[in-house]
């Protein structure tokens, strides 16, 4: 039987790396490796999982996730807004993020962010060491990429492109469309000593 775990067993250092890019530039792959090679265990939080948990019915709805599709530069783009019930789910993902990190966790956090959510990170992180890590590539490569993989709505890098970055500072800046994503991962690492 597994002995409960003691408030004494519980590390404050939880250490947290943000990974910020636009839709398919690379940051679960990028991720994965850079848990693979870190000294310490690192959780990986994707969004992705966090848009899994919204009932389907709630895909293109108002409550939810509202895609709206629309040309942009004479191609195709894909706007996203979030109603109520995303939103509260992201707000929730960000909460949970600091409380995995509050009990010792350190984390690997894999986001597209569209309106100002790093300064909530940052602020409901205070205290512990947040690495903020902004990925960048020509859209043509997070283009190609976004039809390559076959699981996301063409049009959704376009949108995003411009507007992810937006506002952000970052403690390091990587362009992935050269890298191998444990390249990217080997920079991470060496950068902030993980």
């Amino acid at each position: 039987m597994t002995q409960p775990v003691r408030d004494t067993d519980v590390s404050p250092a939880g250490r947290v790396v943000i990974l910020n890019g636009a839709g398919s530039v690379g940051k679960s792959s990028i991720a994965k490796e850079l848990q693979h090679i870190a000294s310490a265990p690192y959780l990986h939080v994707q969004m992705d999982a966090f848009l899994d948990m919204l009932p389907e019915a709630n895909l293109d709805h108002p409550d939810g996730l509202i895609f709206t599709a629309l040309e942009q530069d004479g191609r195709p783009a894909i706007a996203i807004q979030s109603g109520p019930v995303a939103a509260r789910a992201f707000r929730g993902m960000r909460h949970a993020v600091a409380a995995m990190a509050a009990q010792g966790n350190n984390l690997i956090v894999d986001d597209v962010m569209l309106d100002g959510e790093m300064a909530e990170y940052v602020e409901l992180l205070a205290g512990r060491e947040v690495f903020r890590v902004g990925l960048f590539a020509p859209l043509d490569v997070i283009e190609a990429r976004e039809s390559q993989r076959g699981d996301r709505m063409i049009g959704l890098a376009r949108w995003q492109y411009d507007r992810v970055h937006r506002g952000v500072t970052y403690d390091l800046e990587i362009k992935t469309a050269d890298l191998t994503p444990r390249d990217c991962a080997r920079m991470i690492k060496e950068r902030f000593q993980l």
